[in-house]
């Protein structure tokens, strides 16, 4: 039990130790001291419940409708777009953290949060379908504990780098370093953008 514990553990921190949308705004988030907690817990619990949806076989369901999964890539593409836009447009302004911090209300971050975390066909193959089909390869009384390590993953991942980021926000929100912050998380989120049109 405790092995297949640790290994859903361990494949949880392989799929989501990466520099995507998600962690990005949690960074953001995190550097700013702007409602963290809510952008944490969306993240836990979308990624919580897309886990065990692929545990007990909706994998399945969406490897049967790509349709679908088409329809989240291109809006997913036009979003990574425009959350790159805006990253630029900040490290142009180079406001740093002071200036900009009163532009976001809570419900415009919860907005982005599930726009990042929904409209991202990668969080659908990585937690519903590749995770639930390795935790049904698990064998009896391993499904579950695989599973639950997976989460704990996850949980985990968000909850250090969110509060990590708070943590060292002091150094991290100079102007200087936020600037240069905005244009990786751009460049990343261009290359994230660019490889989910190119399927």
């Amino acid at each position: 039990m405790l092995t297949h514990l640790v290994t859903g553990l361990l494949t949880g921190w392989s799929l989501i130790i990466a520099v995507g949308p998600q962690n990005a705004l949690l960074l953001r988030q995190g550097i700013r001291r702007e409602h963290l907690g809510v952008v944490v817990t969306i993240c836990i619990v979308a990624d919580v419940l897309l886990i065990g949806a692929g545990t007990v076989g909706i994998g399945a369901i969406v490897l049967l409708a790509p349709w679908a999964l088409e329809i989240l890539r291109w809006l997913g593409v036009a979003y990574l777009l425009w959350f790159a836009w805006t990253s630029l447009k900040s490290a142009r302004e180079a406001t740093g953290l002071k200036a900009d911090t009163h532009q976001r209300t809570l419900k415009s971050v919860i907005l982005t949060t599930l726009a990042l975390t929904f409209l991202n066909p990668g969080v659908y193959i990585d937690t519903v379908v590749m995770l639930g089909n390795l935790a049904n390869q698990q064998g009896p009384g391993g499904v579950w504990p695989f599973t639950f390590g997976a989460m704990l993953g996850s949980i985990s991942w968000f909850l250090v780098i969110g509060y990590g980021a708070r943590g060292l926000s002091r150094y991290l929100a100079r102007p200087r370093v936020w600037q240069i912050l905005d244009i990786v998380i751009a460049v990343v989120l261009v290359v994230l953008a660019a490889r989910l049109a190119l399927g």
